[in-house]
């Protein structure tokens, strides 16, 4: 299942991309293995995911999370904790 996610960094930055298994690439992340934003502010922390029916769904969500201001990623990871 495709997942699109938000990590919160140890700098307070948001970092939003998308995956097959957030689990594994959580670890990947916080490894060093992730993206070359997240290797700079490790740790990270996992603080939004959502599920789509497929990879280019989540991929389109993704695109459009990176366009949202912070205050509203902020509110959608406080919704994704309500649920």
């Amino acid at each position: 299942m495709p997942y699109t996610y938000i990590l919160k960094c140890s700098d307070g930055t948001l970092y939003t991309g998308w995956t097959t298994d957030v689990h594994k690439r959580l670890i990947a992340h916080n490894e060093g293995k992730g993206a070359k934003y997240t290797r700079a502010r490790l740790p990270v922390e996992l603080v939004y995911w959502e599920e789509s029916s497929t990879r280019s769904e989540a991929q389109m969500r993704e695109n459009n999370i990176k366009k949202l201001k912070r205050s509203e990623k902020e509110k959608l990871i406080e919704t994704n904790f309500e649920k």
